[in-house]
C-alpha cells in the first residue's frame, strides 16, 4: 500500500467533527469575528474545557485567569486557539481506535513529550509561534497510529531495532515511507495548514539546507524524545548529528532544562488531552 492509500483508509474511519470543520471555515473567513468563533466552540463542552484548561496551563503562562472562550481567543489569538482545537479533535478522533490501551497511552505520552521539548527549545531560542511548535510535536507521529490501525503487523516489524537501524530507516524499508510522511498525508486530507503539514512530512530529512527552522527543530526534538524513552542504548550523537545542536545554540544545559520542563509539565498536559495516559504514572 502507498502512503496515500493508508491515509485514504483512515480518512474514512476517523472523520473530524462538524464543529472542527465549522471552526476552520470561520478562521479562514476574514470577516469572522471573535464572537463567531467563540459561539461555535462553546457548543462543544469537551472542546471548551480542553481549551480553557490548556489556556490556563504552563503552556502559555498567562498571568491572569482565562475563564471564557472569547477571552481565550482575545488573549491567545485566533491562530493559537485554532491550534488547541486541532490538538483536541485529533486526539479525540483516535481515542476510539480499537487497540491496546497501554499502547495508546504510551503513544500519547511520547507525543506530549516531543511537544513539550520542541516548545521549550523553540521559546528558549526565541523562535516565533511557540504554541504551533507544540502542535507539531503532538501530531508528529500520527502516521504510526494509521499504520497500527490498518497493518498492525507492519508496526511490529518497524519496532524491531535488533537490526541496528533507526526507526525511520526501518519504516522506509518496510513501508516505503516514514510515519511522518503518512501522518502528513492524513493531515493534508483534513486540510490542516501547510505550516503544520510540511514540517511533519519532512521531519526525518537530514539535510538541514532544504528544510525550514521549525522542521529542523522537530527533527531534533523527536530524536531527543526517542533517545530518552526508547533507544538509550544508542548514543545521542548517533540519534542527532552533533553538528546540528551547536548551530541552533542548543547546549547541554539547555537540553537538561528542556528535559526538566518536560518532566514537570507532562502530567498536566496529559490530564487534559489524554487522561487515561496519566495512569501509567
Amino acid at each position: 500500500m502507498t502512503v496515500t492509500e493508508y491515509a485514504n483508509q483512515m480518512d474514512k474511519i476517523f472523520v473530524l467533527s462538524d464543529s472542527f470543520i465549522r471552526i476552520k471555515e470561520l478562521i479562514d473567513d476574514e470577516s469572522s469575528t471573535i464572537d463567531d468563533i467563540s459561539d461555535v466552540i462553546i457548543i462543544d463542552p469537551a472542546l471548551t474545557g480542553t481549551i480553557l484548561k490548556l489556556a490556563n496551563s504552563a503552556l502559555f503562562n498567562y498571568p491572569g485567569k482565562i475563564d471564557t472562550i472569547s477571552k481565550a481567543v482575545l488573549v491567545l489569538g485566533i491562530t493559537e486557539v485554532y491550534n488547541l482545537v486541532i490538538a483536541h479533535f485529533t486526539t479525540k478522533a483516535f481515542k476510539s481506535m480499537s487497540t491496546d490501551s497501554v499502547y495508546l497511552d504510551s503513544f500519547w505520552q511520547e507525543s506530549v513529550d516531543c511537544a513539550l521539548l520542541i516548545k521549550f527549545l523553540g521559546c528558549s531560542l526565541n523562535l516565533p509561534n511557540g504554541e504551533r511548535l507544540f502542535i507539531l510535536g503532538m501530531l508528529h507521529n500520527l502516521g504510526e497510529l494509521i499504520v497500527k490501525r490498518v497493518s498492525p503487523d507492519k508496526v511490529l516489524q518497524c519496532e524491531n531495532i535488533d537490526n541496528g537501524k533507526l526507526p525511520w530507516d526501518n519504516q522506509r524499508e518496510i513501508l516505503g515511507f516514514t510515519y511522518g510522511e503518512c501522518g502528513a498525508e492524513l493531515l493534508k486530507q483534513w486540510q490542516l495548514p501547510y505550516n503544520i503539514v510540511s514540517p511533519i512530512r519532512n521531519q526525518d530529512q537530514e539535510d538541514f539546507n532544504i528544510i525550514n527552522t521549525e522542521t529542523q527543530l522537530l527533527y531534533i526534538s523527536k530524536r531527543i524524545m526517542i533517545h530518552q524513552k526508547l533507544l538509550k542504548t544508542n548514543s545521542q550523537n548517533e540519534m542527532i548529528n552533533e553538528l546540528h545542536l551547536p548551530s541552533f545554540g542548543i547546549d547541554d544545559d539547555m537540553l537538561c532544562m528542556a528535559l526538566g520542563y518536560c518532566d514537570l509539565e507532562r502530567l498536566g498536559i496529559l490530564s487534559v488531552l489524554s487522561p487515561s495516559a496519566v495512569t501509567i504514572y
